[in-house]
């Protein structure tokens, strides 16, 4: 029997609209591409120095057929390279193969060269095209959807962008074979979010499921990437520019973030949310609106999917500081989100200091409650 393919449509008002294409390989990407490559369009695809050595000679491959060029800029591996410099070379590339506005860019690969690949494209000449044709489970799942596009800047990540709509993506599943247990962990991270925030059914189909998705079943990661597709889809439509609801998305991210950079990416993104969300779960908790067997049975899940629940070697004050350099500031306050019960999230600005301290050295000292 040949593996299922889904699609489903991302929309707001007329003011965007685009595809998510759900696909078991690259052999249906020229087809999708059709309305976007009119005649003498070329096209540059955008990857990094290992998904380069994978999938860029397969897709350069897809796509030779429907575009009057396709040609390859490939930068290095790691979040330390998601910067100007990088989209500096990137917009020296496209301007060499003389570039227009009617040209488009592909990102192939994870969340870094989703997010610079999305804002090279909202940039240059004013802003070109872009497709997404995520290859990690975190960017499938979370980054590729959306339009948030940026670079980090020293140290504070993602603090340089633009929101800049793709134009279409594209997700190979099987591409997921070929992850790290660690990456593929990390997609996790925001897979069960997803379910946290919004949808406690989808929530305990991911517990129900873990062995599936674990070993990797094409038919398991199909539905559980659908499902994260179409919680992400159901905010973006509603707030596309983060004013609202949106926000929810970044429970875990504020603690998640700080650890991120304290530890100087040795961790991965997925790791600290994962962090950051048990953190987030406590002070639900301690606030009343999960009982103590829920948070547990939120940390039993992180854990089920190769993730951790504790930062070690960090000075809980030095977190708290690193949190004030976080993006979701207002009027100096962060805005915090909690869960009001599994699967339904709220956003408030009453989280106090001592508060988040206390969350924090919940998380960085053995979680002692």
């Amino acid at each position: 029997m040949s593996e299922e393919r889904k699609k489903l449509d991302v929309s707001k008002d007329g003011s965007y609209s685009y595809s998510i294409y759900l696909e078991p390989d690259f052999g249906n990407l020229g087809e999708a591409l059709v309305p976007l490559a009119p005649e003498d369009r070329r096209v540059c695809i955008v990857t990094d120095s290992t998904v380069a050595a994978l999938y860029a000679e397969e897709l350069k491959a897809a796509l030779a057929p429907h575009f009057a060029k396709v040609s390859v800029f490939v930068f290095p591996a790691g979040e330390e390279h998601k910067t100007l410099d990088t989209v500096r070379d990137l917009y020296e590339h496209l301007i060499l193969e003389k570039f227009d506005r009617k040209d488009l860019l592909a990102a192939l690969g994870g969340g870094v060269t989703g997010d610079l690949t999305g804002f090279a494209a909202a940039t240059y000449l004013r802003g070109i095209d872009f497709i997404q044709i995520p290859t990690t489970l975190l960017s499938q799942v979370d980054s590729s959807i959306g339009g948030k596009t940026g670079v980090d800047f020293d140290a504070y990540k993602n603090m340089v962008g633009a929101f800049h709509m793709p134009r279409l993506v594209y997700m190979n599943l099987n591409t997921l074979r070929s992850l790290p247990e660690r990456q593929f962990a990390s997609g996790m991270a925001e897979i069960v979010k997803h379910g946290l925030i919004q949808d406690s059914d989808y929530y305990m189909w991911l517990k129900e499921n873990a062995a599936q998705i674990r070993a990797r079943d094409y038919g398991a990661l199909l539905t559980m990437v659908e499902g994260s597709c179409r919680i992400k889809r159901r905010v973006v439509e509603e707030d596309p520019t983060e004013q609202g609801i949106r926000g929810w998305l970044n429970f875990g991210h504020t603690i998640g973030h700080a650890i991120e950079k304290l530890k100087d990416f040795t961790l991965s993104h997925g790791e600290c949310v994962a962090i950051g969300c048990a953190a987030a779960a406590w002070m639900s908790e301690k606030r009343g609106n999960l009982n103590r067997a829920q948070l547990r049975d939120i940390e039993e899940m992180l854990t089920a999917f190769g993730l951790p629940l504790r930062a070690e070697g960090l000075i809980p004050e030095e977190v708290l500081r690193a949190t004030k350099s976080d993006k979701k500031m207002r009027a100096g306050r962060i805005r915090f989100v909690l869960l009001r019960q599994i699967g339904e999230a709220y956003l408030t600005q009453d989280v106090e200091d001592a508060e988040l301290l206390c969350a924090i050295t919940y998380v960085c000292e053995g979680g002692a409650a």
